[in-house]
């Protein structure tokens, strides 16, 4: 039998999966080379009222808040049926590789036949480096799930305590970062972990029902104040993600905006489900939120590809406006947007050549409210 979503998760996971592709796709200029290749630029580098537009689309933070629901209550189901948490770890890890590892043996397969055919190597060098710039989410993203038994074990013995020391370990690495003695290093990526796992952790605490509304409107106010004093008073980079030529950067490592800005996203979110609730029961939102859960996984994996591949066909009839121009003003912006429709029926093409990768399993017909084949990697069991 198959059990009933859960709309406002997958509803959440959606508005994520929307974000990172979104924002990929307009802060991530391919431009034409003299050579006959693609570079890749940014939009960002040159326009910098753009930057505040990251905070609503780096949504990370949500699918590390959903992951961790999801992961926790998945887990205590199978405990719950004699599985061992090392089985549940295997299974789930799989679910989540699957996907990339048919990615890249694909990738490796047709590069070199689409070389022949006249591609050029400064192309297939960009495609490769935007089909590994967002592995990096999954690998953490593994590791974090690896972690879950630990993650439980920690909420059982403290709560949101547990959350809160996780943001106290980023922002000491952020004083040794960018204190007064000490020069920017690697020590950076030591908050990488707790800087991601914080709304991991939030969510195994929500799944064990210690996030109420007034947890919530606590997290917004909370993420709000911190946010605005890092920006203001410390004067943080404005831009979530990095920016090429910058001196600093608030995610490669991660700084104290990131578990900020997850919080303000998870407090929004929660005080407004029963809104959300309400639109995801519109059939034809919920039928795109259903089709975004199922293939999460391979769009994650394929959309920095779908960019490349048109953007590439679009260079061999000139320098078209969007797609192989330099991103230096508004106009860029405007024509990206209306390339989006493209980008996404690409993409949509590409996910339904490779999702038999991410669901190995027939899938199984069932109601509006149900799931039409065993649940995407990020869903519980």
């Amino acid at each position: 039998m198959v059990r009933q979503r859960d709309r406002f998760i997958d509803g959440l996971r959606a508005l994520a999966i929307l974000g990172v592709v979104g924002g990929h796709w307009l802060v991530g200029a391919l431009v034409a080379t003299p050579a006959g290749g693609l570079r890749i630029d940014s939009p960002l580098r040159y326009q910098e009222w753009l930057h505040p537009l990251t905070w609503f689309s780096q949504l990370l933070g949500l699918f590390f808040l959903v992951g961790g629901y999801t992961a926790a209550a998945g887990l205590r189901r199978a405990r719950s049926r004699g599985e061992t948490d090392a089985a549940w770890v295997r299974r789930r890890l799989g679910r989540i590789g699957r996907p990339v590892v048919a990615a890249t043996v694909i990738l490796i397969a047709v590069l070199p036949l689409l070389g022949i055919l006249g591609l050029g190597a400064g192309t297939a060098r960009t495609t490769v480096v935007l089909f590994l710039q967002p592995l990096w989410f999954m690998v953490l993203y593994a590791v974090v799930t690896a972690l879950t038994p630990y993650a439980l074990r920690l909420d059982r013995r403290g709560g949101l305590g547990v959350v809160v020391a996780l943001v106290g370990v980023v922002a000491v690495v952020d004083l040794v970062r960018f204190g007064p003695a000490v020069e920017p290093a690697l020590v950076g990526y030591l908050s990488v972990l707790p800087a991601w796992g914080f709304a991991y952790q939030l969510g195994v605490a929500w799944s064990a029902g210690r996030v109420d509304r007034r947890v919530a409107a606590g997290l917004l106010a909370g993420g709000l104040a911190l946010f605005m004093f890092l920006l203001v008073a410390l004067k943080y980079p404005v831009s979530i993600v990095s920016v090429t030529g910058s001196t600093r950067s608030n995610s490669n490592p991660p700084s104290l905006m990131v578990p900020a800005l997850a919080a303000i996203q998870a407090g929004a979110a929660l005080l407004l489900r029963d809104r959300i609730e309400r639109l995801l029961r519109r059939p034809r939102i919920w039928a795109v939120v259903a089709a975004l859960n199922l293939s999460a996984m391979s769009i994650f994996c394929w959309h920095q590809v779908a960019l490349a591949g048109v953007s590439e066909v679009a260079r061999r009839f000139g320098t078209l406006p969007g797609l192989g121009d330099r991103p230096v003003d508004p106009g860029w912006v405007a024509a990206r947007l209306g390339w989006l429709p493209v980008l996404a029926l690409v993409l949509a093409g590409l996910v339904l050549l490779v999702r038999r990768y991410e669901h190995p399993a027939p899938a199984v017909a069932a109601g509006p409210a149900h799931t039409t084949a065993e649940a995407t990697e990020p869903v519980s069991r």
